[in-house]
């Protein structure tokens, strides 16, 4: 999509046709500030409860278990309003696929206090909270957003054309530095590393005194993409080379703590998938290959087979498939496409080599075949690789070095911005990509 062009007549900075177009944002209701939406939601979500449990049901209003919950109902659209600014920053998400998971987390961590204190609540009052909650957030997002594009007005210089490549929103290339000719625009952006001239630098200090979004160019692409830009790397491009060690340390744990709670569920359907393999065609259940993990150490990855055995040409041939492979089987399919092939790598996460979420670990031929075809490839392993990550929840399956390229983006923009919240997005989005069969091979 290229960059629109739309400079106007003299005192007309923007034709009427798009002023017209653009008056409905200019005059978005309130309820898009998100000070309102708070509030809105903590009225609704805490004080109707209270006061529907208060008037139609039995019980006095400021008994314990009353006030308990009236107190834990708005703790938890706090929680989950402050969850929703977390994740809402990162691209490829809409506000309304967290908002479901944002409150149900709240809210569930606010039912696991009251098991551990033991303090009285009231049920009824809890369960309407966290619906009446969940239901008027989606209530002002279909009234607020939805259908609505973002408009961002573009200041003429520098390297601007990467924005060109991201159609999901409107474009205003500016003719002129005047701060009236943005009318409509959420956000300016502009490209603060080039030469401007004084009356632009003028323009953007006057944006940001006015109080108008400013983005630099770079972190906008980002942002919007979810792709940091390989042909740029410099000593700006991660901020550190090292991601935050603390979370480092506290997401293998985590990974640990989980996998072993999950253990007594999968063990069942591990079962019954090696089954179905072993019925449907000859080999073992489990397929084992040497990939690369954290801090380019190799490691043996498992995974339900899928595949027949069949010579190929070359070890990197084997290791690459795509959607018309003839090599895999009917159950392999079908495990491909809902990713519980994977589920075998619950073993390597016990074994703490990999992550529930993170970059995939490469097979080690393709891995030392990437590395003489992309510069700075080795990064990808600064942290633990993963069964799900950024890039399969947007790109799905690769096999060329052109979508390898594009994927190493994806990753090393998940590496730069290393989050609780971002593998919390993720685990949202894997869920779709799982019920969807995204990017199956």
């Amino acid at each position: 999509m290229a960059l629109r062009h739309e400079p106007g007549q003299l005192g007309t900075p923007i034709t009427i046709r798009t002023r017209e177009r653009f008056s409905g944002a200019r005059v978005r209701s309130i309820l898009a500030r998100r000070r309102v939406q708070l509030l809105a939601a903590a009225l609704l979500g805490a004080l109707v409860p209270w006061l529907v449990r208060s008037l139609f049901l039995p019980g006095r209003p400021f008994e314990p278990a009353a006030v308990n919950t009236l107190i834990a109902n708005a703790a938890a659209v706090l929680l989950a309003f402050w969850m929703r600014l977390s994740i809402e920053s990162y691209p490829g998400i809409r506000r309304a696929y967290v908002i479901l998971p944002s409150a149900l987390t709240a809210h569930g961590l606010t039912l696991v206090w009251f098991v551990l204190t033991r303090l009285p609540y009231d049920r009824v009052g809890l369960v309407l909270g966290f619906m009446i909650h969940v239901a008027s957030l989606y209530a002002i997002f279909v009234s607020t957003e939805l259908g609505v594009r973002r408009r961002i007005a573009v200041v003429p210089f520098g390297r601007i054309q990467m924005l060109s490549r991201i159609a999901e929103v409107d474009w205003l290339m500016l003719s002129r530095a005047r701060l009236h000719d943005t009318r409509g625009c959420q956000a300016i952006v502009a490209d603060f590393t080039a030469d401007l001239p004084e009356e632009w630098e003028a323009f953007l200090a006057e944006a940001a005194l006015a109080g108008r979004i400013v983005y630099q160019v770079k972190q906008l692409s980002e942002s919007l993409s979810g792709r940091v830009q390989l042909e740029q790397l410099s000593e700006n491009s991660f901020g550190s080379l090292v991601p935050a060690r603390g979370y480092f340390y506290f997401k293998s744990a985590a990974d640990l703590a989980v996998a072993l709670a999950l253990l007594p569920l999968a063990l069942p359907v591990m079962a019954l998938i090696a089954l179905a393999i072993r019925i449907d065609s000859k080999g073992p259940a489990l397929f084992r290959q040497k990939r690369v993990g954290h801090a380019g150490r190799p490691i043996t990855v498992y995974k339900f087979r899928t595949m027949r055995e069949a010579p190929a040409d070359d070890a990197r041939d084997a290791a690459i498939t795509d959607h018309r492979d003839e090599r895999v089987t009917r159950v392999g399919r079908t495990l491909r496409k809902f990713r519980l092939d994977e589920l075998a790598q619950i073993l390597n996460i016990l074994k703490g080599e990999m992550s529930w979420i993170g970059p995939r670990p490469e097979a080690e031929v393709l891995s030392h075949w990437y590395q003489g075809q992309i510069p700075f490839y080795r990064y990808r392993h600064v942290v633990k690789p993963g069964i799900s990550g950024w890039a399969q929840v947007n790109q799905g399956h690769v096999a060329d070095v052109e979508q390898v390229h594009r994927k190493l983006q994806y990753d090393f923009y998940y590496i730069k911005y290393f989050s609780p919240w971002l593998d919390l997005l993720i685990v949202v989005r894997t869920i779709k990509t799982v019920l969807t069969g995204f990017g199956s091979r």
